[in-house]
């Protein structure tokens, strides 16, 4: 019998108890399904005694770091905490990953953990993936950092990082359908009623909608009335127009203030529209374009594919309150 491969999931004080529970589900059924011990599963605390998850829920770990020595892991990922953008890994915390990692013949993320990978040095110039609320932030932090704030999960080499909480149940099923073939991860899917492959990706999530009204005074009130107004004949000449400035300038002046053009600010606002509609209205993606300014149903597929991941009629199935 092949020993069982030892997959250690990294629980900070404060962590998310999904980024934790859910991986660790998955890896179990695995085991159930497999009719053997595929494998064993570590949770592994930051600081000595029971760690405290955000929502209260307590998890008593199976090791420290620092508190004795860790059999040769396999497959490890640094499970996500609300605060972990702010957070500073532990000096042992960080001398123990550049340990262990190297050795590990897999290594990565669940949601906001991939801030911990990053600031211990292993994400420079890597392809990775984290929750869509902060993952501009991962960005700009970590400059080298290639983030792909679409994706549910990113396979880079030995690098797995997943999106926001949910999406380590879909990673770990990844790594599952790698060792185990496709069949046993279809049954463990089916075991737990999940997606073997979730449609779409994070942008169907997000619920920023187009980027709030910036720049001068004029430019943030015009930006609430696009908004209010989607319908309408938004050219750069009638915008212009509007704020009393001739079509270049404020063209020009637009971009600068607001990191936008105009087109991209306006079809940013007539697809956020859009998703309202389509969530609380039982309107067709046609009935849908006229309304959020779109020549045709055609056009506001185009524009809701390349912004959301999805098409109307897609977003719709999954997201009407209309069911």
């Amino acid at each position: 019998m092949p020993k069982p491969k030892t997959i250690a999931i990294v629980a900070v004080p404060n962590v998310q108890m999904l980024d934790v529970s859910g991986p660790l589900d998955v890896f179990a059924e695995a085991n159930v399904q497999a009719r053997k011990e595929v494998y064993k599963l570590l949770v592994v605390a930051t600081v000595p005694g029971e760690i405290r998850s955000c929502s209260g829920v307590r998890l008593v770990p199976d090791c420290v770091i620092g508190r004795g020595p860790i059999e040769r892991i396999d497959t490890l990922l640094i499970a996500g905490a609300p605060d972990a953008p702010e957070t500073t890994p532990r000096e042992s915390v960080v001398l123990w990953l550049k340990q262990v990692v190297p050795a590990a013949r897999r290594y990565g993320s669940v949601c906001t953990g991939a801030f911990m990978l990053a600031k211990a040095g292993f994400l420079e110039g890597r392809r990775v993936t984290t929750h869509w609320a902060v993952a501009k932030e991962l960005a700009r932090m970590f400059p080298k950092t290639i983030v792909e704030a679409d994706s549910i999960h990113v396979r880079d080499g030995r690098l797995r990082t997943a999106a926001g909480v949910t999406a380590g149940l879909d990673l770990a099923l990844a790594l599952v359908e790698e060792d185990l073939g496709r069949d046993l991860a279809l049954k463990v899917a089916g075991q737990l009623v999940m997606f073997f492959r979730r449609p779409g990706g994070q942008n169907q999530f997000v619920r920023e909608g187009a980027a709030g009204p910036e720049g001068r005074s004029a430019l943030q009130e015009m930006q609430r009335w696009i908004a209010a107004n989607p319908g309408e004949n938004h050219s750069i000449g009638s915008l212009a127009k509007r704020v009393e400035l001739s079509p270049r300038h404020f063209a020009r002046i637009f971009k600068s203030e607001v990191g936008l053009t105009p087109a991209q600010w306006v079809t940013e606002a007539r697809v956020t529209a859009a998703r309202r509609l389509l969530e609380f209205e039982n309107s067709a993606p046609k009935e849908v374009a006229a309304k959020c300014g779109f020549t045709d149903a055609d056009t506001l597929r185009r524009a809701f594919v390349r912004l959301v991941g999805a098409t109307p009629a897609e977003y719709k199935k999954r997201h009407s309150h209309f069911g």
